[in-house]
């Protein structure tokens, strides 16, 4: 089984910053990306971030220039430092990652966190 655990979030003053964490654990054999995803009262999900194992990175053009991702790959870890937030940052933030387990089979499949709430406001 995997579990993703988040941290980081709260509350902060525009202009301000934080930084998130995502460590994955369990039976995993393979993380192919790691990213996070956010979601404000009444709108879907989006895409805030998302690094391969690769090393490649995608930024949604709202956070470009203010957040950054990153990836300790020996903790299976993924964090977002997020600079300048601002009000509209306001949202729960979910980590999500793609990963291989093996027991049986070798099954992929996206695995997300319980999400931690992230509040600009002054």
């Amino acid at each position: 089984q995997v579990q993703l655990v988040e941290s980081g979030g709260g509350l902060v003053q525009p202009g301000g910053s934080l930084r998130l964490s995502c460590a994955a654990s369990g039976n995993i054999f393979s993380i192919n990306a790691m990213g996070w995803y956010r979601q404000a009262p009444g709108k879907e999900r989006e895409l805030v971030a998302r690094t391969t194992s690769g090393g490649s990175t995608d930024y949604a053009d709202s956070v470009k220039g203010r957040f950054t991702i990153s990836r300790d790959s020996a903790k299976n870890t993924v964090y977002l430092q997020m600079n300048n937030l601002k009000p509209e940052d306001t949202a729960a933030y979910f980590c999500n990652a793609r990963i291989t387990t093996v027991q049986f089979l070798k099954i992929t499949r996206d695995y997300w966190g319980q999400g931690t709430q992230v509040t600009v406001s002054s």
